[in-house]
């Protein structure tokens, strides 16, 4: 059996470094939501179409992206049993696969852009936009795609140093590059706009990806190069997947009625929605640094069967987990008025924004619970009670909410009270089906 440390220093180790890895995601959106938002011509419809693309290509990420928490998940518990040598041609195998789907996916979408962003009641300027802005945005998908993987296999092995590297490399470089591409430099590069926003997006996922290769192949023993024939952990793997994949589905069921119904109301109220909710994602973003730690952890305790020792972390997770959601409540309520300011001028817009953004804040611890309970649960592999408790709060909870709010007229009070209740449908269920588990094994540990 492997000792494993669950001191508030370790997990501060694997936490903080995750927490600035998983910040540059947003980061990247919020930096395009700023710049876009402030060019001089046609600015809140640019701002409203970077949040519809956003949105949908957050819904592709993450029904793909949940590689990371599979391949995180297996290698975690092989870490826990000793036991690695068994899948380490997995990550290479996974990665392949992914990759394989997510220029199909390309394939499949770039011709139909405009379709698909009509169906979140895009029109007129904001769909040409949204088009434009895709149609470059999506190349970047499978470098993102292997990034994550390439993520996953490090979180399995304890290390989260290099991705947060990574991540940093990234968000630099993309807003480095936002400046430069979206406004120009005089004399040098004539001002993109929106579509300079999506070319500096593609570079840094791209530069990602190629810094992901190479510390994956120079400091871990997990090669890149694919072998055959599968490793038998490939079908739970693949279920892994399956069962995350159907989960986000019903996430994304939620993104989408959330930003069809701001965009319905209007641009103002879509270009307010889209600042909310990038505010939410950074949120729950910095929260993923210890949701991060729930998952890396779990795994490894449960793979070496420690369950004593991983009731005493879920308790603790609960703990830091509500105080960092009270502070980023408190920090987000000191800066109200100026984050605000920060994305657009439109006096319009920024009243909407302040109307709902005090919902965001106060949300955040019950976010916290939800967000640390998904990690611990993708650490220890079991995705189909992750997926039950989504199938449930979406369309249970989140969707009868919304429309009967919005039968009310409540607007963007509907979306954001409606996302307050779906988050608590998801984070205290997963408590309840954890302790019922886990108490009775540590009880004959």
């Amino acid at each position: 059996m492997v000792n494993t440390s669950i001191s508030l220093k370790h997990i501060n180790k694997l936490a903080i470094p995750a927490l600035i890895s998983g910040v540059s995601e947003p980061i990247l959106s919020l930096t395009d939501a700023a710049i876009v938002g402030n060019i001089e011509f046609n600015a809140t419809e640019s701002l409203a179409a970077v949040g519809i693309v956003t949105t949908f290509l957050s819904m592709l990420i993450w029904v793909l992206g949940q590689t990371r928490s599979a391949i995180s998940s297996i290698v975690s518990q092989y870490v826990g049993a000793n036991k690695l040598d068994k899948i380490k041609n997995l990550p290479a195998q996974a990665i392949f696969i992914i990759t394989s789907l997510s220029v199909l996916i390309i394939i499949g979408t770039y011709p139909f852009a405009n379709q698909i962003f009509k169906l979140y009641n895009a029109s007129g300027l904001i769909l040409d936009y949204s088009v434009d802005y895709y149609r470059i945005r999506v190349f970047g998908f499978p470098f993102t795609l292997f990034t994550i993987a390439v993520f996953g296999a490090f979180r399995g092995l304890q290390n989260t140093y290099y991705p947060m590297l990574i991540a940093i490399i990234g968000t630099i470089t993309n807003v480095i590059l936002d400046f430069a591409l979206v406004y120009g430099i005089d004399g040098y590069i004539t001002p993109m706009n929106i579509k300079g926003a999506a070319y500096a997006s593609v570079i840094a996922q791209l530069l990602m990806a190629i810094f992901a290769a190479y510390y994956l192949l120079k400091k871990t023993e997990i090669p890149l190069k694919l072998s055959f024939p599968f490793n038998k952990e490939i079908n739970r793997f693949i279920l892994m997947i399956l069962n995350l994949f159907v989960r986000t589905i019903a996430l994304n069921v939620t993104l989408y009625y959330a930003s069809a119904f701001a965009t319905s109301y209007g641009a103002t109220y879509i270009a307010a929605y889209t600042i909310a909710i990038n505010l939410w994602f950074l949120g729950a973003f910095i929260v993923d640094g210890y949701a991060s730690a729930g998952n890396i952890l779990s795994g490894k305790l449960y793979g070496g069967k420690e369950y004593n020792l991983l009731i005493i972390l879920s308790n603790k997770l609960i703990k830091y987990g509500i105080i960092i959601g009270i502070l980023i409540a408190i920090v987000g309520g000191l800066l109200y008025y100026p984050l605000g300011n920060i994305f657009t001028n439109d006096p319009e817009v920024l009243k909407q924004f302040y109307s709902i953004f005090w919902i965001v804040l106060a949300m955040q611890p019950l976010c916290t619970i939800a967000f640390i309970f998904d990690g611990i649960f993708k650490g220890l592999g079991k995705m189909e009670a992750l997926r039950n408790v989504l199938l449930i709060s979406t369309f249970l909870v989140f969707i009868p909410v919304l429309f009967w709010l919005d039968h009310l007229d409540y607007k963007l009070y509907a979306i954001f009270i409606a996302l307050t209740f779906w988050i608590i449908a998801r984070g205290f269920p997963l408590i309840l089906i954890f302790r019922k588990i886990f108490i009775p094994l540590s009880k004959n540990n």
